[in-house]
């Protein structure tokens, strides 16, 4: 998608405020960022995607999808062409008093949603309210999400622009899977472990030991989801020294063991 396609298509979402606008797309991209007046129902099938917004990414696995409120700048970002991306774009009429329309999240897909989001494939473009029959099941898929998504996928890694993180952050991510502490990174970059801990928790609000876990996590997700590895071999690779230590730490933090996420997602 150029950049005149990607400006025609942000600009058609709300071009017409009325509608629910849909979308299927089975292409790898990233959309610069930006913000709907619309609420937007992402659905990832087939792979994984990311949502990025000021501070934070989220990892978005097969078999979930995501909710992103009116107003929020985001972007999305799909690194594989077999990733399917299921996108509906709601009308923001103020009549949505449940405060699940008002956060970002993201959230399981059960076989009900599940089939209502795929019998949606039919239909592309602008849905009017005129047109009585989709308008309607577009609406009702909307309307039972409070009630279908009550728990959250937790995994979030928080992101920085500052200029003494950054580094860091980059560092980190590329070295995931070796030994790490906060005494040696403190040591590799010049910065006492006391500042290095304080600027974490004052900058991303995470811990550094907080945030490299979730770092791992992030990661052994993306080989459950796209490589044939065991999980004695994602532990071994995102860092852990046994098995048991990364389960409990994946099990810490998506309440679901690694072995039964693989055989689920």
């Amino acid at each position: 998608m150029n950049l005149l396609q990607t400006e025609e298509y942000l600009h058609a979402i709300d071009s017409n405020p009325d509608s629910i606008y849909v979308l299927h797309e089975k292409i790898e991209r990233k959309l610069p960022a930006h913000a709907h007046v619309k609420g937007q129902l992402t659905y990832v099938q087939g792979g994984i995607a990311y949502i990025h917004t000021k501070n934070i990414s989220y990892i978005i696995p097969a078999r979930h999808y995501i909710w992103v409120p009116s107003g929020l700048e985001h972007y999305l970002e799909v690194r594989h062409q077999a990733t399917v991306t299921r996108n509906i774009y709601y009308y923001h009429d103020g009549q949505d008093k449940d405060p699940f329309y008002n956060n970002m999240g993201i959230y399981p897909v059960n076989n009900l949603l599940l089939e209502m989001i795929v019998f949606t494939e039919r239909w592309n473009g602008h849905i009017q309210p005129a047109d009585i029959v989709p308008f309607q099941f577009l609406s009702s898929l909307k309307n039972v999400l409070p009630q279908l998504s009550v728990r959250a996928f937790p995994i979030t890694l928080p992101t920085t622009s500052n200029e003494r993180l950054r580094p860091i952050i980059i560092y980190l991510s590329q070295n995931f899977h070796k030994p790490l502490s906060l005494e040696e990174i403190s040591k590799r970059f010049g910065i006492a472990e006391r500042t290095l801990s304080r600027l974490f928790q004052a900058v991303m609000n995470i811990s550094f030991l907080q945030y490299l876990k979730m770092l791992r996590m992030v990661r052994a997700i993306e080989m459950m989801l796209q490589t044939q590895k065991s999980t004695s071999e994602i532990a071994y690779a995102t860092g852990y020294n046994s098995l048991a230590a990364f389960s409990k730490a994946f099990y810490q933090l998506t309440n679901i063991r690694p072995s039964d996420f693989g055989k689920t997602y």
